[in-house]
């Protein structure tokens, strides 16, 4: 677990993220309906990590995926539930606020 944390917010991980959101990728808020209404990052569309199974074919032909959530947990396991179902292009941002802050450098 501490490798995974580590490895996310290292400066290599940093910029390997900026790269992929400065490439078309599909902003996923999988934190609650609540949580997106009260803050998110522009052009972010709200899938709740609990729906992501049920909206599989909302992220099909999208060059590059993106999961962020408020902590990384939840980005975390729904990166993992997209890889499950074939996606290898999925990048787990993190925190709403690492990927705002990458969003407007």
């Amino acid at each position: 677990m501490f490798e995974i944390l580590k490895n996310m917010f290292t400066k290599t991980g940093e910029n390997a993220l900026s790269t992929v959101l400065s490439d078309d990728a599909f902003l996923v808020d999988v934190r609650s309906k609540a949580e997106f209404d009260s803050s998110s990052c522009k052009g972010a569309v709200n899938i709740p990590l609990d729906q992501i199974p049920n909206h599989l074919s909302k992220f099909k032909d999208k060059k590059n995926i993106v999961v962020f959530c408020r902590s990384g947990m939840r980005s975390s396991q729904a990166k993992s539930i997209l890889e499950k179902n074939g996606f290898s292009n999925v990048t787990n941002g993190g925190t709403c606020d690492n990927v705002n802050r990458l969003l407007n450098r």
